[in-house]
């Protein structure tokens, strides 16, 4: 299970700025203005051989003068309870100012480890400030540029040293792992307690019943799977953006324990923003996934024809994922839930011949051109299968930089036609071949 880093602090010292660097490509938007970050980002990222969940925030008022004020407030104080280490941003041409102080005040008292880091320490005279913090009492503060990349492997280094260990568990084990996962109040809980038969979680019609996620072990088949309730997605008595994003750091680890996520959306409101957000995280995380829509007895009647094809069109990016249509209130397609998560869970244990992996790409590239950039067109040298769960494919290309996202769209789906993988995400690598390997290409080609 990954752990996560929030990135907190007040409007425009560089969070968003500091989160794409950390991630190394441009996820979250950056704007020279105060509060363009409304909504937590997440993203996945790695240090010294340590995953971790980075989660963007936005700008905290310890005192909010608005609703919208209150809302990122919301979203922050949800960041912070679910971290297992906080990054607390500052600006460093600032000095301390009184709103530092007070979220200063905040952090000491989460019983969280903080790593206080000083951005825009652009030159070696801005660095200098970097000890006027030590008077926030949160730490040996880092002096850092976000924009130039200063200083930020000291960063990585400190916050990798206060991660918490993993610990074994059955998510260890080889058995199939599935998680449920979704929004609030589309009926998770009572989705786990069809599935297994019992009450194993409680179920109310208040959202966010459910704090933590639950694991519920039991035997399908003579198999042994673990099944995860992400149901804690809402605090009693919490209103306002930060409800929504509850759940999400839960949900996220999940899938990050998870072989095959069950993604449950509500019949009756479609595919919301949320639920693509959710689904666009399976697929970074090259999961599985089987979309169960419930509460299908409460649009009884609508042509499943035409509700499939919207949901096709929602989640284009994720075509090749079963779907079921069920109740959980009444049982209804329940029983098909399980069989169809192992047959994605045997899906994401195929291993093919390195041969014929090789054979089905030269005669994709053969059918389809690769791109080209200038005078200088992709060649795919070699490709082969590098392991399961998911399937990770490499490519041996002369140039990665010419790999075109399209055509390796195009790539992916010639072995989807050939090989099935249905419901499981794919992992591509195109990797740069030797001098030797491109100029054998290179005469082979003319």
């Amino acid at each position: 299970m990954k752990p996560v880093v929030a990135i907190v602090g007040r409007a425009n010292v560089g969070k968003s700025t500091l989160f794409n660097r950390l991630v190394g490509e441009r996820v979250a938007i950056v704007e020279d203005l105060p509060g363009t970050t409304r909504d937590r980002v997440f993203a996945d990222t790695a240090w010294l051989g340590r995953e971790m969940t980075l989660v963007d925030t936005g700008g905290l008022e310890p005192r909010p003068g608005s609703s919208l004020a209150q809302k990122i407030k919301d979203q922050v104080d949800v960041a912070i309870a679910e971290a297992d280490v906080i990054v607390f941003l500052v600006d460093i041409r600032d000095g301390v100012i009184a709103t530092d102080q007070e979220i200063a005040d905040r952090l000491r008292g989460c019983q969280k480890p903080v790593v206080l880091a000083a951005n825009k320490a652009d030159n070696a005279r801005l660095e200098s400030h970097v000890a006027d913090f030590y008077q926030l009492g949160v730490g040996t503060p880092l002096a850092v540029s976000a924009h130039h990349g200063r200083g930020i492997d000291n960063l990585l280094d400190m916050v990798t040293s206060l991660l918490p260990q993993p610990s074994p568990s059955f998510a260890d084990s080889e058995g199939p792992k599935l998680a449920i996962v979704g929004r609030p109040n589309v009926g998770k809980s009572m989705l786990l307690n069809a599935i297994v038969g019992e009450e194993r979680a409680i179920v109310d019609q208040v959202p966010g019943t459910t704090r933590d996620a639950v694991d519920t072990v039991f035997h399908y088949g003579g198999e042994e799977l673990l099944l995860i309730d992400t149901a804690g997605v809402r605090r009693r008595g919490r209103v306002g953006v930060g409800v929504e994003y509850y759940g999400l750091i839960r949900a996220l680890r999940a899938i990050n324990r998870c072989d095959v996520a069950l993604l449950v959306t509500d019949a009756t409101e479609f595919i919301t923003a949320q639920d693509v957000h959710i689904a666009g995280y399976i697929k970074q995380a090259c999961k599985g996934m089987v979309l169960v829509v419930n509460k299908w007895d409460l649009v009884y009647g609508q042509p499943k024809e035409g509700y499939a094809r919207q949901v096709e069109q929602r989640l284009k990016f994720l075509s090749h994922a079963p779907v079921l249509y069920v109740s959980a209130k009444f049982g209804h397609g329940v029983d098909g839930i399980i069989p169809k998560a192992l047959e994605v869970w045997q899906e994401r244990q195929k291993q093919l011949p390195a041969t014929v992996i090789d054979t089905l790409i030269k005669d994709a590239v053969m059918a389809h051109a690769p791109p080209r950039k200038g005078s200088k067109r992709l060649h795919v040298i070699r490709a082969y299968q590098t392991g399961i769960n998911p399937p990770a494919f490499d490519f041996v290309v002369n140039d990665p930089g010419l790999v075109h996202f399209s055509y390796q769209r195009y790539l992916e789906n010639r072995l989807r036609q050939t090989f099935g993988f249905s419901g499981t995400s794919l992992r591509l690598l195109f990797k740069r071949g030797s001098s030797r390997k491109r100029q054998r290409a290179g005469g082979k080609k003319a």
